[in-house]
């Protein structure tokens, strides 16, 4: 099996190179990524703004396969903003016990909830600097609901993004952040909602946190951390997840 240092070779090639160079292999490792996941989208399942938006919230510490088992029932019993707000605490807890840190995300739906519909007329706005200000809201949450419910091109920053984001050059920072005013500096914004899921199926199917399967990656040729997992393409093969993951 690789080890780590067997990808310093390969890191060095890049090690000088410009900034013209970095957006060009960036961007055909987004046209390989494209080509590799041409149905990517968010694993969320939504009808509304507004569901996307409780679901995403819901989704952190957990799978999104858990929150799309849990989310029917909630929509179910409370279908807008003015019902979730006026929800009783202790109920909504019981509903939302399988995502885990249940209070925590009971509260801050809540909260939003009552957000929107004092400030917003019971819909959710539209823009970042809006969805940003919401109680529970970030800006990671607020670029999923504007890039896959709105059409506003947004880059998601979550684990995965940071993780590979690194791995493959593109940035060094490790603020969220900092991360998205870099890499979404090397694209054009159009392309900023599907290099995001690109970048997350990715890293649920073959860039794994541990052991990625660098043998069977479509990316091998362009990515400065080859070999950082197992390279023969038998023993890569046994790694990648092949979704789907809703």
């Amino acid at each position: 099996m690789a080890t780590a240092t067997t990808a310093r070779p390969r890191a060095r090639k890049w090690q000088h190179e410009t900034r013209l160079g970095l957006v060009r292999r960036a961007r055909q490792m987004n046209r390989i990524l494209a080509d590799t996941y041409p149905d990517a989208h968010t694993e969320l399942n939504f009808s509304t703004p507004f569901q996307l938006l409780i679901a995403t919230v819901l989704s952190a510490q957990t799978t999104d396969k858990r929150v799309n088992l849990t989310t029917p029932a909630l929509f179910a019993k409370y279908p807008t903003p003015e019902d979730v707000a006026a929800a009783n605490p202790d109920e909504l807890e019981e509903l939302l016990k399988p995502t885990g840190f249940y209070r925590n995300k009971t509260k801050a739906i809540i909260g939003l909830s009552a957000a929107i519909v004092e400030k917003y007329g019971g819909k959710v706005p539209g823009k970042l600097k809006d969805l940003d200000a919401l109680p529970g809201v970030g800006r990671k949450t607020a670029n999923v609901v504007l890039g896959n419910a709105f059409g506003v091109p947004g880059i998601t920053v979550d684990t995965h993004f940071q993780r590979l984001s690194r791995r493959f050059g593109w940035t060094s920072q490790t603020d969220p952040d900092k991360i998205e005013q870099e890499v979404g500096a090397l694209f054009p914004r159009s392309d900023w909602t599907l290099l995001s899921h690109h970048l997350i199926w990715h890293g649920r199917r073959i860039c794994h946190a541990q052991r990625p399967a660098c043998g069977a990656c479509p990316l091998a040729a362009l990515c400065p951390s080859y070999g950082i997992g197992p390279v023969d393409e038998v023993a890569a093969r046994k790694l990648v997840k092949p979704g789907p993951f809703s």
